[in-house]
């Protein structure tokens, strides 16, 4: 199956670079560019991209903005942020917003044919130094009291695979913990999803960490993205 990828960067160089990076590969198809936040959203309406390589600092509305609007919208299109500022600020921002990963500019090819195929899949997924930050960052601050009201909707069980996916494992490797099958893993992820209205994985593991859920430093977080 192709996977339809629309680029989102004001630099035309840039967005030229992707293109033929993306395009040489025979399961990759780029079917649109736009260079502002406000042609992104236009363009993955009309367009229909599988994945969308969006880039946070633009003109004319920016990355973060136009992921909130394609999610807010329940736009089919998965959203990968590339940028060059490494920031934890951006980072947040964009997880929250509903982007399913996050990568630098300054990747090489196959880590971002690998960020691409990865998204289009359904999964989420982070630069190694990104995910350690963000840990490092939640086991610094205070552990809430509460869990968010969302939580108390979970069963035991979906409370469990939550738990899981939090901690970076992909749902073979769940399905393998709690001995059960794949589909079975799959359908509690999606109704997890549905019940906490998160948009994938990654927001899920955002929604975990902030709430306390999972702790951080424990073997499984060592993982060298939020999912696999």
């Amino acid at each position: 199956m192709t996977i339809r990828v629309l680029i989102a960067d004001d630099q035309a160089l840039v967005r030229t670079g992707f293109r033929v990076i993306l395009e040489a590969e025979p399961d990759l198809d780029v079917v649109g560019e736009a260079a502002n936040g406000r042609d992104a959203v236009d363009a993955a309406q009309s367009l229909r991209p599988d994945v969308v390589l969006m880039d946070i600092r633009m003109p004319g509305g920016d990355g973060i903005e136009a992921t909130r609007i394609l999610t807010r919208e329940q736009s089919s299109a998965r959203v990968l942020i590339l940028t060059t500022f490494d920031l934890d600020e951006y980072v947040y921002e964009a997880l929250r917003s509903g982007a399913s990963g996050f990568l630098l500019k300054d990747a090489g090819a196959d880590e971002l044919l690998h960020a691409v195929r990865v998204i289009a899949a359904g999964d989420a997924l982070l630069s190694p130094s990104i995910t350690r930050r963000l840990i490092t960052d939640f086991a610094r601050r205070p552990r809430r009291s509460e869990h968010p009201p969302a939580l108390a909707e979970l069963t035991p069980r979906e409370f469990e695979v939550l738990k899981l996916v939090a901690r970076g494992l992909s749902n073979s490797d769940i399905a393998k913990s709690l001995v059960v099958g794949d589909a079975t893993v799959k359908t509690h992820v999606a109704r997890i999803f549905a019940k906490l209205d998160v948009h994938d994985r990654a927001q899920a593991v955002v929604l975990a960490y902030e709430s306390g859920l999972v702790e951080p430093g424990s073997s499984e977080t060592d993982h060298e993205s939020a999912s696999r």
